[in-house]
């Protein structure tokens, strides 16, 4: 009976002892965050209408794969224009660059007739020069040869100049308009072309297809979300804590994250960011006086390892007085 009574007096005591650790016991403090992950919407830099889509809603696309196909008649167009244009602007720089054969072959001959001219009269001036000195000539016609000389002087000086202008083709400022010119054109090629890559819409990573807008025949203006590619293989975990529960929480430490969609499977995560929310976020006083409002900070935290079946949207969460 004694017996019975300890046993009695033990269990008494150990619920007690329970009950007064159960009261003073802290509570766990569970913070409530988000999956995320890296999203995109996939749109073209230029107005185009659906010829192709290649992928659905949901599928997993690699990196680089054609997710969709427009089609531009317009730029096509374009192209064509501006190709033609730059043809145009290289045939002109050729010929500001270039003379003909035919027209150095003439200046070359007016120059040699120059130069015969000049021997002529040199020769016609030294004879009147031998006659005046005989006195059978008159000054009035050493004047005439010597006027014809220097007349001859100048024709071949210009005849030098016309076939050095005749080799060196157009002026310096001539030519840069025409280098310009060509510069011009094929900017406006480059620029076409650059557009008409943007008509093959691709995958700029590896993910999952999370929204599909565009549809065949269906005209898109510029910068119109075509598709959205979520990277669910990188994902990431998102907890909004009010700062004075932050105390000993910093960039490095190795959280346990509890994601009930897994079957509250635990995630070791790694604290990659803290930073505060705006204003908006903030958590407000509730008192008038002796209260003060607290500021929101965002922690982000990333697996150590890729889970599988990790999901965005997916909530998570964490036990702060655990840690």
């Amino acid at each position: 009976m004694r017996k019975f009574l300890i046993i009695a007096i033990l269990l008494i005591v150990a619920t007690a002892g329970y009950v007064v650790w159960s009261v003073e016991k802290p509570a766990g403090l569970v913070v409530q965050g988000e999956v995320e992950a890296t999203r995109v919407d996939l749109a073209a830099q230029v107005t185009a209408r659906v010829v192709a889509t290649p992928v659905n809603f949901g599928e997993r696309v690699e990196k680089n794969q054609l997710l969709v196909q427009l089609a531009s008649p317009q730029l096509t167009a374009g192209l064509a224009k501006a190709e033609a244009a730059l043809a145009v602007a290289r045939a002109n720089k050729d010929l500001v660059f270039s003379t003909r054969p035919e027209t150095i072959a003439a200046r070359k001959a007016q120059l040699d007739k120059a130069k015969s001219d000049v021997i002529l009269a040199r020769k016609t001036h030294e004879r009147v020069l031998k006659l005046r000195d005989s006195a059978v000539t008159s000054v009035q016609s050493l004047d005439r040869s010597s006027n014809a000389l220097d007349a001859a002087l100048k024709a071949q000086e210009a005849a030098e100049a016309q076939l050095e202008l005749a080799r060196n083709g157009s002026s310096k400022e001539q030519k840069a308009v025409a280098v310009a010119q060509v510069q011009q054109a094929e900017a406006a090629v480059a620029r076409i072309e650059t557009d008409l890559k943007e008509l093959d819409v691709s995958a700029p990573f590896a993910g999952q297809i999370t929204a599909r807008m565009a549809e065949i025949g269906k005209l898109f203006p510029a910068g119109s979300p075509l598709v959205s590619l979520v990277d669910i293989d990188n994902a990431w975990f998102t907890f909004n804590v009010r700062e004075d529960l932050l105390s000993g929480l910093e960039v490095g430490e190795t959280l346990k994250v509890r994601v009930p969609a897994l079957e509250n499977r635990l995630v070791d995560a790694t604290v990659t960011a803290i930073n505060a929310e705006g204003t908006y976020a903030n958590w407000r006083a509730t008192k008038a006086t002796g209260d003060f409002d607290l500021r929101t900070f965002e922690v982000r935290a990333e697996p150590i390892d890729q889970t599988k079946g990790l999901r965005p949207g997916m909530s998570a969460l964490i036990d702060l007085g655990a840690r």
